[in-house]
């Protein structure tokens, strides 16, 4: 009996799932499938594009919140240039050039760049003359995070390949705005489910922050849209799942994981109390390209041996055809 009243749990979510598919004309959405080789994105090995999922700061020097970045060149022979977008969670963004020589690395504070700002990052390699974007899969990055809650991690940059060499196909060097396509064919393809495999119990003193990034619009105006619809699955340690949608004003979601986000019957904190964990997964109902991460903090990590501390990026679970629509301009170095 129990496990016939748990297939049919499983089989409601996923026709629950299917429904939430439909378009407001009463058709169902389309699926863009990205083609998917050796070449998806990775926190293991250099690419072209990094996407730091995470980055905030105080004031300038500030000590509670703040975030260090750094940015690597790997070709031992060939300088790099990079654009850097800054966007902020509410979607407005700033840029920033980055010129690296051969097996160079740059390091900087978020604070004394972009003070008071909470957001992510994503630079990609251009041309140093026109600032197009380039095929130069040598770049690796990795920043060091903390909030004034406590949250705090060390985090791999996520870094996405080109696909092809020199310039970006199709581009020119006279465009004003370049299109890059995640999907397997010119960079790496773009994630559309993520998942949290891990999330410990309110009750043990665990406050878990989830954080998930549009990857998706344009870079190339002041803001950018925000993902609107998000669903997901929230499961305990047991198998038991229980469904969930939010929307969303900011193109980054940020928030702890408690009895009122995500809402869900049963509450959090029911299904993973004292001693237990469970995990999700997550997407965004407009078919649109995500990245995020996860931050935990306990306030018994030093006491504790069950207790601890840190984060890291989500793991992708499926993709899509992602696209950013970048400016293009001659790089200032």
């Amino acid at each position: 009996m129990h496990n016939t009243y748990k297939f049919t749990r499983i089989l409601f979510h996923i026709s629950f799932f299917a429904a939430l598919a439909i378009t407001a004309f009463g058709q169902a959405a389309p699926t863009r499938t990205a083609k998917i080789n050796e070449a998806t994105a990775s926190s293991q090995r250099p690419g072209s594009v990094l996407v730091f999922n995470i980055y905030t700061s105080g004031a300038t020097g500030s000590i509670n919140a703040n975030t260090q970045i750094s940015i690597t060149n790997t070709n031992i022979s060939a300088a790099a240039t990079l654009r850097v977008f800054f966007i902020e969670d509410s979607g407005r963004i700033a840029d920033s050039s980055v010129c690296l020589t051969a097996n160079q690395t740059v390091t900087f504070l978020a604070s004394d760049v972009d003070p008071g700002v909470t957001g992510y990052l994503i630079a990609m390699a251009t041309a140093l003359n026109t600032g197009s974007p380039i095929g130069f899969n040598f770049l690796t990055g990795s920043e060091e995070v903390r909030f004034a809650s406590g949250h705090a991690a060390s985090l791999p940059a996520e870094s996405f390949q080109a696909l092809f060499s020199g310039s970006l196909p199709g581009s020119a060097a006279s465009d004003a705005k370049a299109a890059l396509n995640f999907d397997g064919r010119t960079y790496s393809p773009a994630p559309r489910t993520l998942s949290l495999n891990n999330i410990p119990s309110r009750a043990d003193g665990n406050d878990t922050m989830l954080i998930i990034n549009s990857f998706s619009g344009a870079l190339n105006r002041a803001s950018r849209e925000p993902i609107s619809q998000y669903y997901g699955l929230l499961y305990d340690d047991a198998e038991n799942v229980v469904s969930f949608t939010f929307g969303a004003q900011n193109c980054q979601v940020r928030s702890s994981l408690t009895n009122t986000f995500p809402r869900t019957t049963p509450r959090f904190e029911n299904l993973i109390p004292l001693g237990r964990n469970g995990w999700l997964q997550i997407y965004a109902l407009q078919e649109a390209a995500i990245t995020g991460v996860a931050i935990n903090f306990n306030t018994n990590a030093s006491t504790k041996t069950n207790a601890f501390n840190g984060g890291y990026n989500l793991h992708h679970l499926n993709y899509t055809i992602g696209q950013l629509i970048v400016p293009v301009f001659p790089t200032n170095c």
